[in-house]
């Protein structure tokens, strides 16, 4: 047995979680009346069905709606604590990986609780640790704690940015929310784009500058930050970034501690009070998670719940490609036969699709990922009918290296966003009313990513390279999925949770050289050979294949209809970014590269544009150029 390095060791604890998968919103320093406040928990209603609570004081409100997975009763927010002759008031979404080791560090000090939720612990560290106590947290989270007595504002966003914070600045007070939309609830907030805006939508979509909520003045806290708001003034600073170390492990203590990591963070994650799933695709991370959760349920004398999504038609218009070689189905069963899971099947039709489209828009406050979106949206409202939990496997190949523009050198090689290698495509649909040099803009947001990667000096041309590839799929491409995965999920009050997002796993795996991870040269090679032993010969040597989509024509020709109509409408908002003619064009040219990652060709960018003509409706958007 190879021992585990100490680095891994000090990376590794183990704990209790408790899980408030809710939604937060807040009101400081200015108007905040019982009407709007009703407002604004109306637009939170889905994301915390079982119950709401708001806390106000002059013109401060904070806002909770849950829900509850452990402790329904000893959970209940907004939560208030005094402690040391301050007085505290937490808004909290999220779940901590290590409530239990932060009692017992608490208890030591003085501290007593009446109830075993997670937030009860979160608000008794920050009155213990104030904004250090960021720094002790294992978990995902998004949270607000307001200091009666010294009249500011905390809020502090996880480190890999799982949950969502919005907020903005308005009449000298502040407003947050999980949401785009409880902000917009607000008075006097318009949706208004301006062209940063426009070129977000145009030029990145559904991808989105960091720390951007696309709508003018709307800001989203960054993954990894914290600050206080007082006196009018927000102050934020990041306390966590990827960060370059000199990797001293063997290829067998990497592998050791890769697996270590991987199985303690699935465990974890698998604590509730209520039924828990796993979304399996028959790919390596979903069967990875199924796995250790069939084997730990089958401890408890309990079998796993299990689901996958399939279309319609698909066994007989599915055409392998270079991002999707074969499909799902053969692979779902040999897991299901290996694990003797309790499975579950969504079947999609293109119609199922083409109806999720506007739900799947107000969901996630923006246009998203076409049919990438509606699919599990539809996929998630079907899981809640069996459990209010499912793991998933989002993410392990951000951080293993699972994507072809890791593994493609000319991809790898070319300056640009690799998902999106067609940014001369989107200028050209551009109005002539965005003036924008669109070229530069989407270099500028690519350089600027390079440029900030944490790289130790020395470091070889390859490895450098994959470490720049790393950030900017972490801070941009995986983003959007979190994005994805958090809004369809919890428009279904369905808590989805990350395993491959513990960030103690990405902290590790940062400065773990190309050469590991790439082992045997096989897309994360280094993660297969972590769990040799674990999954079915068949699985462990699966080629990756992305979530699946329909390749249904009549999905297309669904989604050719909405925009044919779209393009006959005049006074369609869209026309205001597109030219009509161009979009026209585009839709007949044969392009190399998809829209936007593996899956979004010509069906889903029309799907696209449509929800992006929706979305301006739906919001009333004031164009600001």
């Amino acid at each position: 047995m190879v021992n585990v390095s100490l680095f891994c060791q000090l990376l590794c604890f183990f704990g209790k979680d408790v899980t408030h998968m809710c939604a937060i919103a807040g009101i400081i320093g200015t108007k905040a009346d019982m009407n709007t406040t009703a407002a604004m928990l109306t637009t939170m209603h889905r994301r915390g069905p079982d119950g709401s609570g708001i806390w106000t004081e002059n013109d401060v409100a904070l806002l909770h709606c849950r829900l509850s997975i452990i402790d329904p009763l000893g959970g209940q927010q907004p939560m208030v604590l005094t402690w040391a002759g301050e007085t505290y008031i937490l808004v909290y979404n999220g779940e901590l990986y290590n409530t239990e080791e932060l009692r017992r560090e608490l208890q030591e000090k003085g501290h007593t609780f009446l109830g075993h939720s997670d937030t009860e612990v979160l608000l008794h560290t920050y009155a213990e640790f104030g904004e250090g106590c960021v720094k002790k947290l294992n978990g995902i989270f998004a949270f607000a704690v307001w200091e009666q007595g010294r009249r500011r504002l905390f809020m502090a966003r996880d480190r890999i940015g799982v949950k969502p914070l919005f907020y903005k600045l308005h009449n000298g007070g502040l407003l947050f929310a999980s949401e785009i939309k409880t902000i917009l609830t607000y008075p006097d907030v318009k949706a208004r784009l301006d062209e940063t805006g426009a070129a977000q939508i145009i030029l990145l979509g559904p991808g989105r500058l960091p720390g951007s909520g696309v709508f003018q003045d709307i800001q989203e806290m960054e993954p990894g930050c914290c600050g206080f708001f007082e006196d009018g003034v927000l102050t934020l600073r990041c306390y966590w970034k990827l960060k370059d170390r000199e990797h001293r492990d063997s290829f067998e203590e990497t592998v050791e501690c890769v697996r270590y990591l991987v199985q303690d963070a699935i465990l974890r994650q698998m604590v509730s009070d209520v039924p828990i799933g796993t979304l399996l695709s028959g790919g390596l991370d979903s069967s990875i998670i199924t796995a250790v959760c069939a084997r730990e349920m089958e401890k408890r004398g309990e079998r796993l719940k299990t689901f996958s999504v399939d279309y319609q038609n698909n066994d007989r218009y599915f055409q392998a490609n270079k991002f999707q070689p074969n499909s799902d189905n053969a692979y779902i069963k040999i897991m299901m036969d290996a694990l003797d899971t309790d499975h579950r099947w969504t079947v999609l039709s293109p119609e199922d699709l083409d109806r999720a489209l506007e739900d799947a828009t107000i969901a996630r406050d923006l246009p998203g990922m076409a049919d990438v979106d509606f699919s599990l949206l539809a996929f998630c409202g079907e899981i809640r009918q069996d459990v209010k939990v499912a793991l998933s496997g989002e993410c392990a190949d951000e951080i293993f290296g699972g994507y072809p523009w890791y593994r493609d050198p000319e991809v790898r090689a070319r300056e640009g966003f690799p998902w999106a290698q067609n940014t001369a495509q989107r200028c050209a649909i551009l109005s002539p009313a965005v003036r924008i040099d669109g070229e530069a803009f989407v270099m500028d947001a690519y350089n600027k990513t390079c440029r900030e990667s944490d790289i130790l000096p020395g470091t070889g041309a390859i490895d450098r390279r994959m470490k720049e590839m790393v950030n900017l799929n972490f801070n941009w491409f995986m983003q959007t999925l979190l994005d994805r995965k958090d809004r369809m999920s919890m428009y279904a009050s369905l808590e989805v949770r990350v395993p491959f997002c513990d960030y103690r796993i990405a902290e590790y795996l940062y400065s773990v050289p190309w050469e590991f991870k790439d082992y045997q040269g096989k897309e994360k090679g280094l993660l297969r050979q972590a769990v040799a032993g674990l999954l079915p010969k068949e699985i462990l040597e699966r080629k990756k294949s992305p979530y699946p989509k329909t390749f249904d024509p009549r999905y297309g020709q669904l989604m050719q209809k909405r925009l044919e109509i779209l393009l006959e409408d005049n006074t369609a908002p869209i026309w205001h970014l597109l030219s009509r003619e161009a979009v026209k064009n585009m839709l007949t040219a044969q392009t190399q590269w998809p829209w936007y990652g593996q899956l979004m060709r010509t069906p889903q960018t029309m799907a696209y544009l449509c929800q992006i003509d929706f979305w301006l409706r739906h919001n009333n958007v004031e164009f600001c150029f």
